[in-house]
């Protein structure tokens, strides 16, 4: 079963002040993006697609598609504001993009096979890749039956601020019942708390790093989903259709279920400026030890 992955790289980092996706972060240049797309070829991936947008469209092809173009199948989708399911149109002074799960959405006519989804500037590590890639390449395209990678929280944690993270609640089987995202969670001399709240964390928590692993069933879901977010918050101005909410609504309605797969892989990313000397580092360290060979593409 050939594979793709699909890797959302319209956001632009608000927090982090600019395009994380063309940031040089390894030590000839590459970009975090590129050691995803590396682990994924290792992984037998056959393709790999951009969920861009069209305003950095030229910069985004020159400084990362370029890149894997004479080592992998790549293609690009955008995601635009204005696609919308039949009967809706975007209300006036909106200019927000609609969210993650709406960019995995716009990938629809793109992708025909079981697919992996990531963001751009998270680094995932190879177990994690490879382990939804042997589950994708037994999947069925119209299987309702996805997986995901969960980390655990403490080692996804940022110095320099609070993060988001979606907490997993897991059944014994390892199936996915539920998904709370936390949106200023961090580490204090108290521990692991989120902000907004108080709530404590032990830090061993399983945490959705947006590593999915789904068939093409996925978009009839997603459209059903995005309707009724539509339906409700279409007039909000900041409103978003994130991958998780709109995951836990396909379990909670049956549509889906979502094995869980644990890894210990090393994650890292670039959620503040301040994050990056720490991954430049890292990425040092990997390629001193010969995990990744440098340069990345000889």
């Amino acid at each position: 079963m050939e594979t793709t992955l699909l890797v959302l790289a319209a956001g632009m980092g608000s927090r982090y002040g600019g395009l994380k996706q063309v940031d040089p972060v390894g030590p000839a240049g590459e970009t975090i993006l590129d050691y995803s797309v590396f682990d994924a070829i290792g992984a037998g991936f056959s393709r790999v697609v951009f969920v861009i947008r069209r305003d950095f469209e030229e910069e985004f092809r020159e400084k990362v598609g370029g890149r894997f173009e004479d080592q992998i199948d790549v293609g690009y989708v955008f995601q635009q504001i204005n696609d919308l399911p039949g009967g809706f149109s975007v209300p006036e002074g909106r200019v927000k993009p609609w969210g993650t799960a709406h960019a995995i959405w716009c990938a629809r006519e793109a992708v025909d096979g079981p697919f992996l989804a990531i963001n751009a500037d998270d680094f995932y590590g190879r177990e994690a890749i490879a382990g939804v890639g042997g589950v994708l390449s037994k999947t069925a395209s119209g299987s309702t039956e996805f997986c995901m990678a969960g980390y655990p929280l403490e080692s996804t944690l940022s110095a320099n601020g609070p993060v988001s993270r979606g907490v997993c609640s897991v059944s014994e089987s390892g199936l996915l019942t539920g998904i709370r995202e936390y949106t200023q969670i961090r580490r204090g001399a108290e521990g692991i708390i989120n902000e907004a709240d108080g709530k404590g964390f032990s830090g061993r928590e399983n945490v959705s790093l947006n590593c999915w692993g789904f068939s093409p069933a996925v978009f009839t879901g997603l459209e059903d989903q995005f309707i009724s977010f539509l339906r409700t918050r279409l007039n909000e101005e900041k409103s978003e259709f994130y991958i998780p909410s709109a995951v836990a609504s396909l379990i909670d309605t049956g549509f889906a279920t979502v094995k869980v797969l644990p890894v210990e892989s090393r994650w890292f990313g670039v959620t503040y400026r301040d994050d990056r000397p720490a991954v430049v580092r890292a990425l040092a360290d990997l390629a001193a030890e010969g995990i990744y060979p440098s340069p990345l593409w000889g």
